[in-house]
């Protein structure tokens, strides 16, 4: 487990972007972006009226248009402001962003069944593995424990949110790897202890 920082905030909110265009069609988006479908829109106004009364006052947000995106909608709504922290985007699909899994397959025969094996360890070709991103997560809950004014929220992405989560929770890789976070959903985190707004 990676030593925790000092300057990781005690409390915290997640929230993941909403909905997308390539979330609908299976596509992995990785750093590449889609846009917000209507759906995705409504998860996020809807998230932030769950987040109306919880001192939030800044918002961290993955620099990618999806996040960003989502980040704005709740922000407005909470009179927050936004600061893009680029550790925070999703882990790098390289050569397989924007793939589906069935084209993966085909253009990358068995790399699914060799990520199985190994699933924290494994990089994406051209990209990053979760092992990689943990590092990013803990630099980016410093940095937004660093800007913010009491509990921050971080709107990122399902990967690299269950490395956050991981850092904010102590968790171990196994564990991490088994964490869901679908679209809409905002954690609570405060002093390791988890829960769904």
């Amino acid at each position: 487990m990676i030593p925790r920082d000092r300057h990781v905030p005690h409390r915290a909110y997640l929230a993941r972007h909403g909905q997308t265009t390539w979330s609908v069609e299976g596509r992995l988006q990785g750093q590449l972006d889609s846009p917000l479908t209507s759906d995705g829109i409504a998860q996020a106004r809807a998230a932030a009226e769950r987040l109306v009364g919880s001192g939030i006052g800044t918002v961290c947000s993955s620099p990618l248009g999806r996040a960003v995106a989502t980040a704005v909608i709740i922000a407005e709504r909470l009179d927050a402001r936004v600061i893009e922290v680029a550790d925070l985007a999703e882990i790098d699909h390289g050569d397989m962003a924007g793939m589906t899994w069935a084209e993966i397959e085909e253009a990358f025969p068995g790399a699914r069944a060799d990520r199985a094996e190994n699933r924290y360890g494994w990089a994406f070709p051209g990209g990053e593995s979760y092992a990689q991103a943990r590092l990013r997560a803990r630099k980016a809950l410093s940095e937004c424990g660093w800007a913010a004014d009491g509990p921050p929220l971080l709107v990122s992405h399902e990967m690299i949110g269950r490395m956050l989560r991981a850092e904010l929770r102590g968790l171990d890789a196994a564990t991490a790897l088994s964490l869901r976070h679908p679209h809409g959903l905002v954690f609570d985190i405060d002093g390791g202890v988890e829960r769904v707004l």
